[in-house]
């Protein structure tokens, strides 16, 4: 675990089918539950689904809102792309290569959950791209 974990919070609907799509599906370890919240170990950073009585709709597309991983090797993301076919998770966006053979190169595919929740999972051929670069522009797929 590093230093900071991150928090986020999500709005789920169902607590048993967070526990399906979260921890079944996508491996992530189950931590407290009650009837109004489940806490899941996102890959060492602290997702907290909290129900919601509030109608939950699709987004018109991932942005502006959407949260994920940036895995720090490779065969990481490629494991998660395999646990997905696996289980015929079906794909926001397929995986797909951004900007190749450029510094902000990277791997990514989404995923919708039940509730809508969209989310990104990415690794950086250059790692120096997560946070640097800044002499480069692009930012997602505008």
């Amino acid at each position: 675990m590093s230093n900071y974990v991150f928090h986020l919070a999500i709005p789920i609907t169902d607590i048993e089918e967070a526990k399906r799509f979260y921890g079944n599906l996508l491996g992530c370890e189950i931590g407290r539950v009650n009837q109004h919240a489940i806490i899941f170990n996102f890959y060492g950073h602290q997702l907290v689904g909290h129900i919601t009585k509030e109608e939950l709709s699709p987004p018109l597309g991932i942005y502006p809102r959407h949260f994920g991983i940036i895995f720090p090797e490779k065969s990481h993301w490629e494991a998660l792309l395999s646990r997905c076919e696996k289980f015929n998770i079906p794909f926001y966006q397929p995986p797909k290569i951004r900007f190749p053979g450029q510094i902000t190169e990277h791997y990514t595919f989404f995923l919708q959950d039940p509730f809508f929740n969209i989310l990104e999972f990415k690794f950086y051929v250059h790692p120096e791209a997560i946070f640097g670069a800044n002499y480069f522009a692009q930012i997602g797929d505008r």
